[in-house]
């Protein structure tokens, strides 16, 4: 494992998607998130974090150390334990210090932890920790239009569902899209968090192959077709930074070309980046 990072960075991930669902909620029925005042699309953090997730799962599973905490099925409580049946948790004698060793085996093994951090103080107590990278929620650059479709089964589930519907086999559902949404996320990588986690030069390259590459392992027909368009990074040459993030995000411009005409394609916005003020390096990964 490389050594923590040593740079604060910000970043801008522009991803679309077309004739799909992006983030159902499901408090609404599954329909797509929405900001009711605006119309603008909405994706959770959770949602995009879940993609990461998934994404260093499938391709560093064989790896002790890329262990996945949130994932589905687990019983988070049993992966705290095991933390504490290490001999070096074990040979700690007061609680604090148990603590903390167990909180230090979980951020070596786990790289959501590292990453996004975790709460683990549900069983054995393990602590909190608070994770470098944060994302705040997606935002549509434009108002979305959600579609609703009806669609058919042509079976059903039981022999007393086709008793009932006499030999008509078809069930009736409903499917929400969006046509088209561009959406834009800020992140957000502490480097001073970093070094309590262990969140290092190495896990940081894997974040970014996952945000390129997460909506790739992520298909379904409910999502449509997703897939990342920009990834603008912003590195500071120091630990706490040269610039407010908001200042470097306000560099990315997205503007709409196609006039009056509703987005349907990526095409249909010009992305221009403007100069770095100093001690900022600027780096278009896509």
């Amino acid at each position: 494992m490389s050594d923590p990072i040593q740079n604060r960075y910000e970043f801008v991930l522009l991803f679309d998607v077309k004739d799909g669902n992006p983030n159902g909620d499901p408090d609404a029925g599954n329909l797509p998130r929405i900001d009711p005042e605006t119309g603008n699309g909405l994706v959770t953090d959770v949602c995009l974090k879940r993609k990461v997730r998934n994404f260093v799962q499938m391709t560093q599973g064989k790896d002790p150390k890329m262990k996945i905490f949130i994932k589905e099925k687990a019983i988070l409580n049993n992966l705290i334990d095991e933390a504490h049946e290490q001999e070096f948790v074990k040979a700690k004698e007061k609680g604090a210090d148990k603590t903390e060793a167990a909180k230090q085996w979980m951020c070596e093994n786990y790289f959501d932890i590292r990453t996004f951090g975790a709460v683990m103080s549900t069983g054995k107590n393990a602590g909190q920790v608070r994770g470098p990278v944060q994302l705040g929620f997606a935002r549509s650059k434009d108002r979305i239009f959600t579609g609703e479709h009806t669609i058919t089964r042509m079976a059903v589930t039981t022999e007393a569902d086709a008793e009932k519907q006499k030999g008509d086999n078809r069930t009736m559902g409903r499917k929400f899209t969006i046509p088209y949404g561009l959406y834009e996320v800020h992140g957000f990588i502490s480097a001073p968090l970093a070094k309590q986690t262990g969140f290092s030069e190495d896990d940081l390259k894997l974040f970014w192959e996952a945000l390129k590459n997460m909506f790739d392992h992520d298909r379904s027909a409910a999502r449509g077709e997703m897939a990342p368009q920009k990834l603008i990074v912003f590195k500071h040459d120091s630990e706490l930074g040269n610039a407010p993030a908001q200042k470097l995000f306000d560099l990315v411009k997205v503007e709409k070309n196609c006039g009056d005409t509703p987005p349907r394609s990526f095409a249909d916005y010009t992305v221009s980046v403007g100069k770095a003020p100093d001690g900022v390096e600027l780096i278009e990964m896509l």
